[in-house]
């Protein structure tokens, strides 16, 4: 069987406090990317647990740290499956702050209930992805929501951004999310994130918020060069996603070509919904 994990772009993203715990408390909108994804077979194996091969983008460390393989082993821990023989065909880049490996994660969740007849609830599934990542449990339902807490706590949201054209640009660097935390100001937002975003896109520009360009540009800047980049092409709104690299763009309606604008980058274009 043959599953196809996408990935996210965070509409804002609001460092709020550090807990006693050592995490963040955090406040974002965490919208799905549907078109841009990796693929992932699992068949029934030959040998004990999990054989996992990859192709596509080089998926660095080792096999038994890798996220699908980490999910097998929740899964087998938790429910009654079997051997199985997992390649990952890595299409989505790494270090960007799009979820891919996450997704990975949730893809191989919801694979194995499927592949063993498990019949997990949503809620079920979004509990055991919830192990493996702050945001991993949001690719379980796959829709717009509100994450708080760790990233953890999903509430889903109605945000149709039908008709608009989104661009996401990765430049050739990946940001440490650790080190983009250690240089972020926990602060709480005047207004709330979905007050901000009930406004039009147009007026996000001067509302909406990632509290990790702060720290990140200053480091990094071409990250922060490709986002004035989208701006002088006409997006409506552009952030970076999550801690970065990778930086988005929203367009209204068509928008001018711009893989040639960004030669030296992963560049991805799909229409929104």
């Amino acid at each position: 069987m043959i599953f196809f994990s996408g990935c996210k772009i965070n509409i804002g993203l609001y460092v709020i406090r550090k807990r006693a715990d050592g995490y963040h408390d955090l406040e974002t909108v965490m919208f799905p990317v549907r078109g841009l994804c990796d693929a992932i077979e699992m068949i029934p194996g030959d040998k004990p647990g999990v054989e996992f091969s990859s192709s596509g983008l080089a998926v660095d460390g080792p096999v038994e740290k890798n996220l699908c393989v980490r999910a097998y082993e929740l899964m087998r821990r938790n429910y009654p499956i079997g051997n199985v023989k997992m390649h990952l065909h890595k299409h989505i880049p790494m270090g960007a702050g799009l979820g891919g490996g996450s997704a990975n994660a949730a893809c191989v969740i919801k694979g194995l209930s499927q592949l063993f007849d498990l019949k997990l609830s949503l809620s079920t599934m979004e509990s055991l992805a919830a192990e493996l990542g702050s945001d991993t449990a949001f690719f379980v339902a796959d829709r717009p929501a509100l994450a708080t807490g760790r990233g953890e706590i999903l509430s889903p949201i109605e945000l149709s951004m039908k008709g608009y054209r989104l661009v996401i640009v990765k430049p050739n660097v990946g940001v440490s999310t650790a080190e983009a935390y250690a240089h972020v100001t926990p602060h709480m937002p005047e207004t709330a994130l979905t007050e901000q975003l009930a406004q039009p896109v147009e007026c996000w520009k001067e509302l909406v918020r990632n509290d990790f360009e702060g720290s990140v540009f200053p480091q990094y800047p071409r990250i922060a060069q490709i986002k004035q980049q989208l701006y002088a092409m006409g997006a409506l709104y552009a952030s970076m996603s999550g801690s970065g690299s990778a930086v988005y763009g929203i367009f209204a309606g068509d928008c001018p070509t711009v893989q040639n604008d960004f030669l030296d980058c992963f560049v991805y274009q799909e229409d929104m919904v």
